[in-house]
């Protein structure tokens, strides 16, 4: 008996939510991790798929940024950093290019900071902004992490390359406006 007390197809809403934070070795089908057998259509079902596998991957990233005491978004302003290095970014230029957009900056480059990963300086070109560098430790941190990416799963190793390039164009326009 499902919980909304149907029996045949478990269809009702509580359980996507309430499988979501089930983290398991093996991925099943959607229709397996949340028990629902039935959609409205395909689209409903590909946007429940986008978001459980989202919060699948976010787990698995989460378990290796752990030991090294980062976040995603940490992580996240290391990545940026390192693609403009040896250039310094403003805080302005770092969160136009963050994944979660609504971060604040401003802490995240203190903690960042504190772990001595980022450098702050005053900017030559405009004495009332600070521009941030990852440091030499930032950059060992990224590579840290590369390395521990290559042993953990995060469904890299299931798809090809042609997958891989598939999945992009897809995700890419399900954004456009």
């Amino acid at each position: 008996m499902g919980c909304c007390g149907d029996s045949e197809n478990n269809s009702c809403s509580y359980n996507l939510f309430s499988y979501f934070g089930e983290q398991t070795d093996e991925m099943a089908s959607l229709e397996q991790e949340i028990r629902q057998n039935k959609f409205e259509n395909s689209h409903v079902k590909a946007i429940l798929n986008v978001l459980f596998t989202g919060h699948w991957l976010h787990n698995r990233i989460s378990a290796v940024l752990k030991p090294f005491g980062l976040t995603h978004e940490q992580f996240n302003v290391l990545r940026i950093l390192k693609g403009s290095h040896p250039r310094s970014m403003c805080q302005k230029d770092i969160l136009s290019r963050m994944i979660a957009r609504s971060s604040n900056v401003t802490l995240l480059i203190r903690k960042l900071m504190e772990k001595k990963l980022v450098s702050v300086t005053q900017s030559e070109k405009d004495k009332r902004e600070y521009v941030i560098g990852i440091t030499p430790k930032g950059l060992g941190m990224l590579a840290m992490v590369a390395e521990d990416f290559e042993t953990h799963d995060t469904g890299r190793s299931k798809l090809t390359k042609a997958e891989n390039t598939e999945l992009n164009r897809l995700l890419d326009k399900m954004r456009e406006t």
